[in-house]
Order: C-alpha cells, then sequence, then structure tokens
C-alpha cells in the first residue's frame, strides 16, 4: 500500500483495544504508530517521580505543566523476536513503568491540565506529520487531526473492558485488582475523560464506530484496514 501524507485517527475510552488493534494495523498496513495515551502516561510518571499523586489541584498545574515542558518523549522501535515500540522519558524506557492501573488514572488527571495538553499537541502533531501515521488516544479525531484522512471511534462495554484489563495485568505479571475493583476504575477514567473541560472524550461526527465487544481481534482490525484501504 502507498501512502503519501495520510492520516489515521484512533479515539475511544480504555479497553476498548484501541492500542493492539492500533499496533497491528500499523505493521500490516505500514503506517507508523503514535501512541498519544502513553506520552501522557509519561508525563504522568514524571509527576509521579517528582512527588504528585491523585490529588494534586489546580495550585500545582503550573510546576506539573513545567515538568511536561522539560520532558523529552520519544518512542522507539526495539528490534527483537517481538518487535515493540518503546517509551522514553528523557532517555528512559518507562514502558513497563506507565501501564498501572495508578498510571492510567494519574494520566486521566494530568491529561486535564491545560499547559500539558498544550505541550504534548505539538509533539503529537510533529509526530503524525513526520510520516503516514495512525495515532490513537482520545481526542485525535476531534482535536489533534479534526481533518485526519480516516477516523474510528471504539467503544465496548465496561464489563468486557474490565476483563481485558484484568487480563493484560495478569499476562505482565501484575498485582491485579478484583473485577469490581477494575470496574470502577474504568467507570471513574471515564467520567474523567468525558467530562474534563479541555478536549473531553467524544466521537467525532465523522469517525467510524466500532463497538468491540463481540468481535475478536482479527475482526477488529479486518475490519478498519478494509476502510483505511478504501480512503487510500
Amino acid at each position: 500500500m502507498s501512502f503519501k501524507k495520510f492520516v489515521v485517527a484512533v479515539d475511544g475510552p480504555a479497553g476498548t483495544g484501541k492500542s493492539t488493534a492500533t499496533k497491528r494495523i500499523a505493521d500490516r498496513v505500514g503506517l507508523i504508530h503514535v501512541d498519544t495515551g502513553a506520552l501522557y502516561r509519561g508525563i504522568a510518571f514524571q509527576c509521579i517521580e517528582a512527588g504528585f499523586d491523585l490529588n494534586f489541584d489546580e495550585s500545582d498545574h503550573a510546576a506539573i505543566t513545567k515538568i511536561a515542558q522539560k520532558t523529552r518523549l520519544e518512542f522507539k522501535r526495539v528490534k527483537s523476536r517481538n518487535p515493540s515500540n518503546r517509551l522514553y522519558a528523557n532517555g528512559k524506557d518507562v514502558t513497563s513503568q506507565i501501564r498501572t492501573p495508578e498510571m492510567s488514572m494519574m494520566a486521566s488527571r494530568v491529561s486535564a491540565v491545560p499547559g500539558v495538553r498544550t505541550a504534548l499537541m505539538d509533539l503529537q502533531r510533529t509526530l503524525g506529520k513526520a510520516a503516514p501515521s495512525i495515532l490513537e488516544g482520545r481526542d485525535i479525531g476531534t482535536v489533534i487531526f479534526p481533518d485526519a484522512d480516516v477516523k474510528f471511534f471504539l467503544t465496548a462495554s465496561i464489563d468486557e473492558r474490565a476483563k481485558r484489563r484484568l487480563a493484560e495485568i495478569e499476562a505482565q505479571g501484575g498485582d491485579a485488582p478484583s473485577f469490581e475493583e477494575m470496574r470502577e476504575q474504568i467507570r471513574a477514567r471515564d467520567d474523567g475523560d468525558s467530562n474534563r473541560a479541555i478536549a473531553p472524550l467524544k466521537k467525532a461526527e465523522d469517525a467510524i464506530e466500532i463497538d468491540t465487544t463481540r468481535y475478536t481481534l482479527d475482526e477488529v482490525v479486518d475490519l478498519m484496514v478494509s476502510k483505511i484501504e478504501a480512503e487510500k
């Protein structure tokens, strides 16, 4: 498949399969994968390292914004038996540290800080424009690339999303919470993402919505690839 300048936007709440589907599509179609959620998690990690927690308030916004402005974030494709997209913050691989429930909640809080969104907006656009790309997040099709060539919005039931997230944590050898706790964490994350004042999570009017609850991952990827190929 041949692309010139081409951007695919994939939005949706946590646990809908965005990340896994996007990675597979990037490899299959030949697009650069930009995980914007990982960028916010990277800033969240830096904030926690600096001593902030989920209870930070507006008086902390200036200091958190400064962290976002000073942190150097970059993706590196690690070549191995199972190639992976790794996130580095100031030269340190933080990929494993940012995939915890605590970091997910902190990323949601940090993403609502105006200065953080401003700091990362230019970076996301720069990464997306550097080569034909597929970006995943929560405001890609509405704010970052409202003129994306193809837009998707993935959804799934909250119970299914909780099951998927628990399976992911267990597969990584992490300390998984109960199903009820995970379900509540996801509900709280959804509430925070959808009701924040700046760039809330919502479906772009021209996005293709896919409910992944009853689809296999392969079926979701096939459907998305068919839509992308139709627009190439």
